[in-house]
This record gives C-alpha cells, structure tokens and sequence, in this order.
C-alpha cells in the first residue's frame, strides 16, 4: 500500500506499527491485571490469611485494656515515647498499637505470606499449571509482590481500624498533643494516622521482597515461611547489639519506628525518607535476585 492509498484508507504505517506495538501492551496489562486479581482473592480467602489479621486486629484491644487497667505501669516511661498519651487521647493507641505490633507481628505475618508465595504453589502442585496458563514467570512474580504488598496495607490498617474503636471505646477523644508539644485537632490527628499507617505499610516492602527471594529457592511452604520469619527475628537482635551500630543503618528493620518523627510540628522527614529509601534497595536486589532465580528456575510442580 502506497502513501496515499494508507491516508484514503484512514491510516498511515506509522499509526498502523503503532497500533500494533500497543495491543501486546494492552494485553500485557490486561493479563497482569487479571493475574494480579486472583492472588488477591486466593491470599486473602485463605483461612491462614483470616487468622492473621484477627490476631493483629485483636492486638490493640489488649493494649488498650492493658494500659485502662495498669495506667501507672503503662506511663512509667517503659516502650514508645507517646505511649503515656493514650490515657489524654484514645487516637494514641494507633500509634502505640503500631509501635509494639511492627517489631515483630506485623512482621511475623507478612513473612509468612511472602514466603509462602511461591514455594506454596510449589508445594501443593498448582506453580507448574500458573505457568502453562499462560501467566509468564515475571509477570507471576510481579503478581506475587503486588499482592504483598496489598497485604502489608490491610494487616497495617487492621491494626489501625481496631486501635481507633478500641481507643474510642476506652479513652477520651479530642485534640491531640503531639510529642513537640503542639495540639492539633481531631481531624488532623486523624490524617496523620493515615498518613503512618502508610509508612508502615510502606516499612515492609523490603520483608515482602526478601520473602518472595527465600520462596524461590525452595519448593516448600513452611519452609520458606520459617525462615523468613527466623531472618526477621535474627535481624532486630542484630539490631540491639551496640557493638554492631556500623552495620546497623543498613539492616531493613533499622528505621521501622521512624514514623515517630511524624507526631512533631512540623513533621521530622529525613528518618522516614531514609527508611523507605532503605526499603527501595532491599526490593531492588532481593527483587532482582528473585526474579533471575525464578526465570531460570526448573519448575517440576
């Protein structure tokens, strides 16, 4: 077809190459939206998944029934720095429910998860069928992370949603006292509760992707959940060990507390930036490592 022939017909070669190069595109996305659906739904209608976000859900409400019974033991300057402002305002149970449940529940549940990822569709013969479909083993693998990741936001948010009924039900409500001093109101406190409950969710993407990289290598569930779990645990008491503060800055679980900085007027970023920038290299090596185990990987189940 000549040039003018194309511009009768409505097209040119240049709208025709392009149109061409964009529906593998489209349907690229397409597949890796409908892949992405469906770990949601097998994630979350797991009955494993169920009983994690019960027990991070049922965390705040002992917290708060813990400091409403033994007030004195839980101002007396033990834990989290505002933990002694939850009795003035119930919004602070957010803020100390996260505190206690990120150094090892939030993580605990997130490990088993990531780990159970891959290693779990290996175990129970389903990997091998995912790949046949066809849903390509990045795309799969990108899949698994993105699921991840929604994970870390409903486990957050679990906790946050119970600590705001529980601290409503148990505490006064009204204008906050922030750890500088200043008092803001309600709302504001409010938007600042969302705005943690982001950082933290946000704090464990660099577990979700060294999960994901410890499920690649092996072809059993509990395995890789265990020692996901095991790393987890061996890194907060590396990071308690004076001795070590040269490698400490560069452990995932260092900064995790850093949403403190954000209960001061005005907002204190350079902790919280350096966290999630911390974070943004561990899901780029462990997430690269993942992906070339994975794509070279003999899948035999």
């Amino acid at each position: 077809m000549s040039q003018a022939e194309a511009l009768e017909a409505g097209t040119t070669p240049t709208a025709r190459t392009a149109g061409a190069a964009a529906a593998p595109r489209a349907q690229t996305a397409a597949g890796f939206a409908a892949l992405f659906r469906s770990e949601l739904v097998l994630t979350f209608r797991r009955t494993r998944t169920i009983a994690l976000l019960g027990i991070l859900a049922v965390l705040p409400v002992l917290i708060g029934v813990v400091v409403k019974i033994q007030t004195d033991g839980a101002s007396g300057g033990q834990g989290p720095a505002f933990i002694a402002q939850v009795t003035q305002n119930g919004l602070f149970l957010v803020f100390t429910s996260l505190a206690v449940a990120l150094p090892v529940f939030l993580p605990m549940t997130v490990g088993v998860v990531a780990g159970d990822s891959i290693a779990g569709e290996a175990a129970t013969g389903t990997l091998r069928y995912l790949l046949v479909a066809p849903a390509g083993r990045t795309r799969l693998l990108a899949a698994k992370f993105t699921a991840g990741l929604v994970f870390c936001l409903a486990a957050t948010l679990s906790v946050v949603a119970a600590a705001v009924a529980t601290g409503a039900a148990l505490f006064p409500l009204g204008e906050v006292t922030l750890l500088s001093g200043d008092t803001i109101g309600l709302g504001a406190a409010l938007l600042r509760a969302v705005l943690v409950a982001g950082v933290v969710a946000a704090s464990l993407a660099g577990l979700v992707a060294i999960g994901l990289f410890i499920s690649t290598l092996t072809g059993s569930g509990i395995a890789a959940m265990a020692t996901t779990v095991v790393l987890v645990i061996t890194v907060q008491i590396l990071d308690s060990f004076p001795q070590l503060h040269a490698i400490q800055p560069f452990l995932f679980t260092h900064r995790w507390l850093s949403f403190g900085d954000l209960l001061r007027m005005p907002m204190h970023w350079d902790n919280v930036l350096q966290n999630l920038g911390l974070q943004s290299l561990y899901v780029a090596v462990f997430g690269s490592a993942a992906w070339a185990r994975f794509s070279s990987r003999d899948i035999t189940a």
